[in-house]
């Protein structure tokens, strides 16, 4: 899936939307550190309190919410194993596509015992499932409106799941109206905190508006901190790599490359020429596109940037020490700080400055007088306090 289609499908969830239809919504209760389920229900979601709606539809919509490969992940699952009954593709998957109700709620149960079992969470938690159908118009200027009876849609059938922790309520002061006298609460039922989920998913992925049911989108409970044990033992899914990996992998094939050394000359023209590459992909009409970074790829960024002594053998080297696979693909969006912002980081003893990629070569670290000292080069006065800095002639003692 691309982000397009998150925040399409993401868009939909609201009340009275032609869209997106929820047929069934299955609720799982887990107590603290146990290992079965407290307590589950189902209904139809349309029979539902139109207030529980709305605090579902929003809940559902924040499980979708956030960056790809940074708080959503598409995973790839892991071949079945024959012996395994409790598969979890195959839950899914049977889930969609069965129309009895105890059928779906008994493929939906399998998963949520998984759950259960494969960890100790820290509070009750709650566990949701909801399937129904989504429906894209085929028409590009039809996507911002309600569809009319007689335009054409893709249909897909989906599953979702969300799972919320639950907390009681502080205690607190109220007045009773009709008693006429303040009074602590007293209510001690737990809170679902549907505004915070920790986790789900959604089955299957979309690509090219067709169903990819060997696919199914992660969502993590905090961005760059999906949990590896959920994805292994719940989804039954492969390994991914977090777009933190991906940076960390892409700095250290570099300095297995050019040296731990840099000058801030070449290290702005490797960023720009990928920023280069990432406004492409923005720009393009090939939603599907994603530019990457293989060992030629990288190979030719930094013989441009200036590199000195890069070589395709030795890119190749860089590679396999780091990831162990030479034709290992970096995300391009992935390496380059965010050009939007100041979003790289100088820290020192004495300050810590930040600046925006492209400003990155007006930084230099020079010698002066047997000292380190950082050269920024200004176009503008430099105020300290409301004080004009005053300017100095840089000269060797």
């Amino acid at each position: 899936m691309n982000k397009k289609d998150i925040a399409a499908i993401r868009k939909q969830f609201k009340l009275d939307t032609d869209l997106l239809m929820i047929t069934d919504i299955y609720n799982v209760y887990v107590r603290q550190e146990s290992d079965e389920i407290y307590h589950e229900e189902s209904q139809a979601f349309g029979l539902m309190e139109r207030e529980q709606q709305e605090l579902f539809l929003a809940n559902f919509k924040k499980v979708l919410g956030g960056k790809l490969d940074m708080k959503l992940f598409e995973v790839r699952f892991a071949e079945p194993k024959e012996e395994q009954s409790d598969n979890t593709q195959r839950l899914l998957y049977a889930g969609l596509n069965t129309r009895e109700v105890e059928d779906w709620k008994e493929n939906m149960q399998g998963i949520a015992q998984k759950m259960v079992q494969s960890a100790q969470y820290e509070k009750d938690l709650v566990i949701t499932f909801i399937r129904g159908k989504y429906y894209k118009p085929t028409k590009k200027n039809l996507e911002e409106l309600e569809m009319a009876e007689g335009d054409e849609a893709y249909t897909t059938p989906f599953i979702l799941c969300s799972m919320n922790y639950t907390e009681l309520p502080k205690p607190s002061l109220i007045f009773d109206f009709i008693e006429r006298e303040f009074k602590s609460s007293e209510m001690a039922d737990p809170v679902v905190k549907l505004a915070s989920p920790i986790g789900g998913f959604l089955f299957p992925c979309f690509t090219d508006n067709a169903a990819d049911v060997n696919h199914i989108l992660y969502a993590a409970g905090k961005a760059n901190k999906p949990d590896y044990q959920f994805i292994e033992n719940v989804l039954d899914g492969e390994e991914i790599m977090t777009a933190e990996d991906d940076k960390a992998v892409f700095e250290e094939i570099v300095k297995h490359v050019v040296g731990d050394e840099v000058n801030t000359q070449m290290l702005t023209s490797v960023y720009d020429e990928i920023n280069r590459m990432n406004t492409v992909e923005e720009e393009g009409e090939d939603e599907e596109y994603i530019p990457t970074l293989d060992t030629k790829e990288l190979e030719r960024v930094l013989k441009m940037s200036g590199a000195e002594d890069v070589d395709t053998e030795k890119v190749q080297q860089a590679f396999q020490s780091v990831v162990d696979d030479e034709s290992y693909e970096l995300k391009a969006r992935h390496v380059v700080p965010s050009y939007t912002s100041k979003s790289i980081k100088i820290s020192t003893k004495v300050a810590n400055i930040a600046i925006s990629p492209q400003d990155l070569k007006y930084v230099k670290q020079v010698n002066y007088n047997g000292k380190r000292c950082i050269l920024i080069e200004v176009e503008e006065d430099t105020m300290i306090e409301g004080f004009t800095l005053m300017e100095e002639e840089l000269f060797e003692s």
